[in-house]
């Protein structure tokens, strides 16, 4: 059997119609909406009976209109579940039942380098695949306070990728797609691969989730702050107005020095140093580089949902 066959056994055996479109609209005055657009398109799937949808958290972040389009054509309105900013997905449902299949989540990480995947997206009445392999497992920090301690990696990369289902050969969901990447270095040579969100970041929590909006474990203390990381150094690329880094006097430009007394070597060390701080509330002691002058700050952290519109929240 060669891998193509493989690969349209798993699509069928998966039940690709837990596949949907999403789409949102979210208001030109929202917090992401500069960065983000205020109209998003990508990907869900089905993963409960009762019509619960995973995708990736970005697409619906303060959107106060979303729509669900399965691959016959039906359409509903959906509202928000629950976000997870610690996993970077949300689950979200229709507000009319669409009948259809889901799908089953991977108990446990198994995933690794050099394993043959599929990943699948809804396209309008076909879900589009693209047959790819694990190519790195790794660390990945997000300049947007964002932090996964082992993403996915896999390449050739799907063209539609926010929100599509990353598939084992067995046909169970292993991770959410987030991003596309280029550049990406393999063994030596410039890759464009995916970034795709592995299912165990939220799957102990989704019952939790649903319950009650979130998770109900401490909030990180987020800052409001974009951070770039080139040649071991952190520049501040964006502040959000009135979140506690603009309120503490951080601008674009600014060199992250040290949080706390730590000398911060590497976004995801950045973070790590102002998550041990304590949660969400902490004052954050930041020393950064401006013009060649280093100035003391200190921001007075909070919870990230705070700062963003509730949306089509439940």
């Amino acid at each position: 059997m060669n891998e193509s066959t493989h690969a349209a056994e798993v699509l069928e055996t998966s039940q690709l119609r837990a596949l949907v479109a999403v789409k949102a609209y979210v208001p030109e005055d929202a917090m992401t909406a500069g960065l983000l657009g205020t109209e998003r398109s990508g990907h869900g799937v089905r993963i409960r009976a009762d019509g619960l949808i995973i995708t990736i958290g970005y697409l619906v972040n303060e959107a106060d209109e979303i729509w669900v389009t399965t691959e016959d054509g039906l359409s509903s309105p959906a509202f928000v579940v629950g976000n997870d900013f610690r996993s970077g997905l949300a689950l979200i449902k229709p507000t009319i039942a669409l009948d259809g299949p889901s799908l089953q989540l991977a108990t446990r990480d198994e995933i690794k380098v050099g394993d043959a995947v599929v990943i699948a997206s809804s396209a309008g009445a076909e879900p589009q695949f693209v047959e790819a392999q694990v190519v790195a497992r790794q660390e990945f920090a997000g300049r947007w306070e964002y932090l996964l301690e082992e993403a996915i990696f896999s390449a050739p990369p799907h063209p539609s990728w926010s929100g599509a289902a990353l598939l084992n050969l067995d046909g169970e969901l292993c991770g959410i797609g987030s991003l596309v990447i280029q550049g990406f270095e393999i063994k030596g040579e410039q890759r464009t691969v995916n970034m795709s969100v592995p299912i165990q970041t939220i799957g102990n929590v989704i019952d939790e989730i649903c319950e009650h909006g979130r998770r109900l474990e401490a909030q990180r203390p987020w800052l409001g702050v974009l951070v770039h990381e080139e040649d071991e150094e952190l520049t501040v690329v964006g502040v959000y107005r009135d979140c506690p880094a603009d309120a503490a006097g951080m601008r674009p430009g600014d060199v992250v020095m040290r949080v706390g007394g730590h000398e911060i070597c590497g976004l995801g060390h950045f973070y790590r140093t102002v998550w041990s701080l304590g949660p969400a509330g902490v004052e954050v002691p930041i020393t950064v580089l401006r013009n060649s002058t280093r100035h003391e700050l200190v921001l007075k952290s909070v919870e990230r949902n705070a700062y963003m519109r509730r949306g089509t929240l439940q």
